[in-house]
C-alpha cells in the first residue's frame, strides 16, 4: 500500500467513526473522493476533497464536515499538522518518517512499485495501428502506434486485463488495387517491360518480393489470365506479405499485438449481417432514404432506399446507412459489426484514431451504446499528425516506400527510444513537430535525454563509489534532508499519477512527471558542483554516502517503471 492509498484508507476509517457515533449519515458515496498533494507545497503534504464531497448529501456545512474530519486524521501518529482550506479543503502535514517509510517501500516492491489493482482485472480492448495492409508503415502512423503501445501498458499496470489488437482492413476495394499492383509487378518479374507504374496503382518498390515469390511459384500462368483468375490469389498473398512487413516495422518500436482480426473474414463468417439482425429486432435499423446532400444538389442525385441506422438516438446528428446501394457494406456497417465482435470479449474498447477520422466518432459510439446497451465503456482517441522537421525546418527523408516516409527510416534515423519518448511528450490530440535534429540532442531540452541521463548518472554511482574507496555501511534515512525528503515527496506521487493516467487514458501523463523526477535529481546532483558534501558520495562519511545512495537508486527505481511504461529503456551508460 503506497502514501497515498494508505491516506485513502485513513479518511474511509475516519468516515466510518464518524457515521458510528452518527456525526454523519452511514452509507454516503465516497467514489469522488480524492487524495494528492495540495497544489502548493507551503499548505502540506496531503489533501482531499472529501468534506466537499460529502457535504451536500450528509446535509452539512463543509467547513463543519472538515472540522470533524481533520480532527479524526489529526490523531494519526504520522500527522503532524491537520487544516481546514477555503470552503473545506483538508490539508494534511506528515511526519519525516512517513516519507522514510515511503522511500522503503520503492525499495522493496521495486518494479512493482506503482502497479495498482485499479482495474480490478476488467477486460480492456485496446485496438491501436489498424492500418491499411498495402505498404510498410509510415510515419502518419508511428503517434497512434506508440500511443496506443503505451496505454496498453499503462492499463495493464494498473489492474486491466489488456487485449491488444489490430484490425486488418482486408475487404476493401484498397486490397484489390493491392492486388492489380503486385501482378504488375509479377509481370515485371518474369521480364516484362511495365515502363511508369500507371496512376491509381501502388508504385513502391517493397511490392518487388512478393511479386518475385508468385512468379518463382506460379511463372507465367497469370501473365495474359483475366483478373477473375488471379485477383483473390494475389489479394490473399500481398496482404499476407504486407501484414509481415507491417509487423517487423512495429517490431522496430517494440510494439506486439496479441489479436489481429480480419475485416474480410468477419464479412465472410456473416458478422455484419448478425449485427443488421439483431439491430433490427431491436428497431434500431430500418429501410429509408438518405437525406439530400446539403448545399447545391448535384444533378445525378437521386433518393436511395438503404437500410439505416438509428444513430440520431444515440447523439448522432443523422441515421447512417450500413449498405450501399448494391448491396455491399459500407465502411460504418463493416466497423459496427466489428465492434460488436469485440465487445463480446471485453468490458471496455478503447480505438486509437487517426485525426482525420474525427467525422466517425459519433456514429461508432452511438452503434457500441446500442450494441452493448450502454454497458461497455467505449473510448476514441484520436491522434493528431506528426510534421517532420530538421532544426526547425520541414525535412525530406529519403522515400524508399514510393510516395511517403516510413516509420522504420524514423527510428533507423534516431532511435526506438527518442521515437517512443517524443511521440508521448504531448497530449496524443494536440500537433506535433518531431525534429530530427532535436530528439537525440544531449540537452536538457530533450525530454528523452534528460530523462535517460539521470538514469545513467545513478548507475554510474556504483562504479564511482568502486572508484572512491569509500567504506561500505549501512543507510541511515534520518540522515536525509529537508531537500531530499522532498525529492522522496515527488517519487511518492508515482502510483497516484499512474491511476490518474490510466483514469483519463493518457500515457502522455507518465513522460511529464518523468520530466519532473529528473530535472529534480538533476538539480540535486549539481547541488554537488560547488560544494562537495553535498555531492552523493562523500567519501569520508560512508554512513551518508550509503544514506543518499540510497535515495539515488529510489529514484532510478521510479525513472526505470515509468519508462518501461512507456517502452522506454532505462539506460545505465550515455555514448
Amino acid at each position: 500500500m503506497t502514501l497515498f492509498s494508505r491516506f485513502s484508507a485513513h479518511i474511509g476509517s475516519a468516515l466510518d467513526a464518524l457515521a458510528q457515533r452518527g456525526a454523519i449519515p452511514a452509507g454516503l458515496d465516497r467514489a469522488a473522493i480524492s487524495v494528492e498533494p495540495p497544489r502548493d507545497p507551503a499548505h502540506g503534504d496531503v489533501a482531499t476533497n472529501a468534506a466537499m464531497v460529502l457535504a451536500k448529501p450528509a446535509g452539512m456545512n463543509p467547513r463543519a464536515l472538515a472540522e470533524l474530519l481533520v480532527a479524526e486524521l489529526g490523531a494519526l501518529d504520522e500527522v503532524t499538522g491537520a487544516s481546514v482550506a477555503g470552503p473545506g479543503f483538508i490539508n494534511l502535514r506528515l511526519a519525516d518518517d512517513s516519507w522514510r517509510d515511503e522511500l522503503a517501500a520503492i525499495h522493496a516492491e521495486g518494479a512493482d512499485y506503482g502497479r495498482s489493482t485499479m482495474g480490478q482485472g476488467r477486460r480492456v480492448n485496446v485496438e491501436y495501428v489498424s492500418a491499411n495492409p498495402t505498404g510498410p508503415m509510415h510515419v502518419g502512423h508511428c503517434r497512434g502506434a506508440v500511443v496506443g503501445d503505451a496505454l496498453a501498458a499503462l492499463l495493464e499496470y494498473a489492474g486491466h486485463e489488456v487485449i491488444r489488437e489490430y484490425y486488418v482492413n482486408d475487404a476493401g476495394a484498397q486490397v484489390d488495387v493491392l492486388a492489380r499492383s503486385v501482378h504488375l509487378r509479377y509481370r515485371e518479374a518474369l521480364g516484362q517491360h511495365i515502363g511508369e507504374i500507371p496512376e491509381g496503382l501502388y508504385p513502391g518498390d517493397y511490392l518487388k518480393p512478393v511479386a518475385e515469390r508468385l512468379a518463382t511459384e506460379y511463372g507465367t500462368r497469370f501473365v495474359d489470365a483475366p483478373e477473375s483468375a488471379w485477383l483473390g490469389l494475389f489479394r490473399a498473398e500481398a496482404v499476407s506479405a504486407m501484414m509481415d512487413m507491417i509487423r517487423a516495422d512495429l517490431a522496430k518500436l517494440g510494439i506486439h499485438h496479441d489479436l489481429f482480426s480480419s475485416e474480410a473474414e468477419l464479412q465472410a463468417a456473416g458478422k455484419p449481417a448478425a449485427a443488421e439482425a439483431w439491430l433490427r429486432e431491436q428497431g434500431l435499423v430500418y429501410d429509408g432514404q438518405l437525406e439530400a446532400p446539403k448545399g447545391e444538389t448535384p444533378e445525378d442525385w437521386e433518393p436511395v432506399e438503404l437500410p439505416l441506422f438509428r444513430s440520431t438516438q444515440f447523439g448522432d446528428d443523422q441515421d447512417r446507412p450500413i449498405r450501399k446501394s448494391d448491396g455491399s457494406w459500407t465502411y460504418f456497417g463493416a466497423d459496427l459489426a466489428y465492434h460488436y465482435q469485440k465487445a463480446q470479449d471485453a468490458d471496455e474498447l478503447i480505438d486509437i484514431w487517426g485525426a482525420d477520422h474525427a467525422g466517425t466518432v459519433k456514429r461508432i459510439k452511438a452503434a457500441v451504446a446500442a450494441l452493448t446497451g450502454g454497458r461497455t465503456r467505449f473510448d476514441v482517441k484520436l491522434v493528431q499528425m506528426v510534421r517532420l522537421l530538421k532544426n526547425g525546418e520541414p525535412f525530406k527523408m529519403s522515400k524508399r516506400a514510393g510516395n511517403f516516409v516510413t516509420l522504420a527510416d524514423v527510428v533507423e534515423e534516431v532511435g526506438k527510444d527518442a521515437v517512443r519518448f517524443t511521440m508521448l511528450t504531448r497530449k496524443a490530440d494536440a500537433q506535433m513537430d518531431f525534429d530530427f535534429a532535436k530528439v537525440v540532442e544531449a540537452s536538457r531540452d530533450n525530454p528523452v535525454f534528460y530523462v535517460q541521463y539521470a538514469h545513467a548518472r545513478i548507475a554510474s554511482l556504483k562504479r564511482r563509489l568502486a572508484d572512491a574507496g569509500v567504506a561500505p555501511a549501512q543507510p541511515n534515512p534520518a540522515r536525509l534532508d529537508d531537500h531530499e525528503l522532498g525529492l522522496v515527496k515527488l517519487l511518492a506521487q508515482f502510483p497516484r499519477i499512474v491511476e490518474s493516467a490510466a483514469s483519463a487514458r493518457e500515457p502522455h501523463r507518465i513522460a511529464f512527471y518523468l520530466g519532473e523526477v529528473a530535472a529534480a535529481f538533476h538539480a540535486w546532483w549539481n547541488m554537488g558542483n560547488d560544494r562537495p558534501e553535498a555531492r552523493v558520495i562523500v567519501a569520508d562519511d560512508p554512513e551518508l554516502t550509503a544514506t543518499r545512495l540510497y535515495l539515488a537508486d529510489g529514484i532510478g527505481q521510479v525513472i526505470r517503471n515509468g519508462l518501461r511504461l512507456m517502452g522506454v529503456d532505462a539506460l545505465e551508460e550515455m555514448h
